[in-house]
């Protein structure tokens, strides 16, 4: 009876997953590496979205942003590199021209 009942249960917590994984891989289209094709026909291409390009301009940017401002305590030039560099490092990031076709 044990077995029964734990075969009913797996049983009914498997069903209603399956229709919806079906349903998903419709509604999203067909993914294949950096392009996928839409459910309006059309290819698209994956993009970075910046984070890597984020975390090495914060990074030079306070390494720059120190080495500019050498008078006091030098914290408004590590805060304002910092800035500056994670702006322009998720900029230039984003921005690369990729080849994906």
């Amino acid at each position: 009876m044990r077995k029964v009942l734990l075969a009913a249960s797996a049983l009914t917590l498997t069903v209603p997953v399956l229709p919806t994984q079906a349903a998903e891989a419709q509604s999203y289209g067909t993914y294949r590496g950096q392009t996928w094709r839409g459910t309006d026909g059309r290819i698209y291409c994956k993009r970075p979205n910046g984070t890597t390009g984020l975390i090495v301009g914060t990074a030079a940017g306070v390494l720059a942003g120190r080495a500019i401002d050498t008078r006091g305590s030098r914290a408004t030039g590590t805060i304002l590199g910092a800035a500056v560099g994670a702006l322009v490092g998720r900029h230039v990031e984003r921005n690369v021209v990729s080849k994906c076709r």
